[in-house]
């Protein structure tokens, strides 16, 4: 029982420390996105950057001979490209040409809440209440500073739809990949759905490229760059492999800390200025986040069916009938 507790521990050490590299990546998106449909039409920045990163994913797939996955893993494959490769960069695309990064990360803030629910629907887990909790303790700080604290003006409607539909969508791709990573591995799973999505982003984006030639100063195109090698690419290497590891509504927490990163990062890029509101809600946000994290990982529930002995109650020993015989 010792060894077994401390395995899973260390696994979820482990997918917190792959889940904060994942964050990571992920915190330049919404900048990036904002700098490339500066110049670009966001419909070949959403499906541009999934045609260059299923380029890199089939070159690794090949590389490794990774073999195909199975019918049913492949359906559930494109759930988890409809979320990351498609939901996500279409709509925060079209949002972010009429709306700020700042403003973005208002909405993207419940991202995490979203990703644990459907980490209840899609991958079976129970987070205790405590977990909800924090978790909520959480959300709540980082709206109250990006909607207070950054001081940014509200946007249009049409702007935020968008959002929320980029959050519903991503936070159901997290969930489902997480889940799968745990039958193909993170890279894997992340390479498979950019591979699988491939004609559909393919044509959609020599579309838009003719309707709207692509015409973009050196800025653009690396805010573009960004985009396919880290936010669609490497980051989810990271990222669905802490999911699966750590546990999906556990792990998913640490997107508490995006918001914070990603306006961070557009005061050393852009030149914003960083209030000491911002630096009380950042340590509001990672004593939430280290909260979520010591809380137990979440269980899985089994499929229903059988008898089934409970993993915590240990199995005691049957006689030694070797020891029997000897005291006859």
């Amino acid at each position: 029982m010792r060894a077994e507790s401390n395995t899973s521990r260390r696994g979820a050490i482990t997918g917190s420390a792959l889940g904060a590299v994942g964050v990571l990546a992920f915190s330049m998106s919404l900048p990036a996105t904002r700098v490339a449909v500066g110049d670009l039409d966001p419909w070949v920045v959403a499906f541009g950057r999934a045609v260059g990163a299923a380029g890199l994913a089939a070159l690794y797939l090949w590389a490794r001979r990774v073999p195909w996955p199975s019918a049913g893993q492949c359906r559930r494959l494109l759930v988890v490209a409809a979320g990351v490769v498609v939901g996500f960069p279409l709509f925060t695309s079209l949002a972010l040409t009429a709306s700020t990064a700042a403003h973005g990360a208002v909405v993207i803030a419940v991202l995490p809440g979203l990703t644990a629910v459907f980490a209840v629907l899609r991958a079976r887990e129970r987070p205790p209440t405590l977990f909800w909790v924090a978790s909520g303790a959480g959300v709540v700080a980082v709206l109250i500073f990006t909607t207070v604290g950054s001081g940014a003006s509200a946007a249009p409607a049409v702007a935020d739809l968008f959002l929320l539909a980029a959050v519903v969508l991503c936070a159901l791709g997290y969930a489902e990949g997480g889940a799968l990573a745990r039958e193909l591995g993170g890279a894997n799973t992340i390479c498979w759905a950019l591979v699988l999505s491939a004609p559909a982003t393919v044509a959609i984006t020599a579309v838009a490229a003719v309707r709207t030639p692509p015409h973009a100063g050196p800025v653009a195109w690396l805010g573009f760059a960004y985009l396919t090698a880290v936010s669609m690419f490497l980051g989810f290497f990271a990222w669905y492999a802490g999911l699966a590891r750590g546990g999906v509504a556990r792990v998913g927490q640490l997107q508490l800390a995006q918001p914070l990163l990603t306006l961070g990062w557009s005061a050393l890029l852009l030149g914003e200025g960083v209030t000491p509101a911002a630096v009380a809600a950042a340590l509001l946000v990672l004593l939430c986040v280290a909260l979520t994290q010591r809380i137990r990982a979440a269980r899985v529930v089994p499929p229903a069916g059988g008898n089934r002995r409970p993993s915590h109650v240990p199995t005691a020993p049957g006689p030694d009938p070797r020891r029997s015989a000897a005291r006859r």
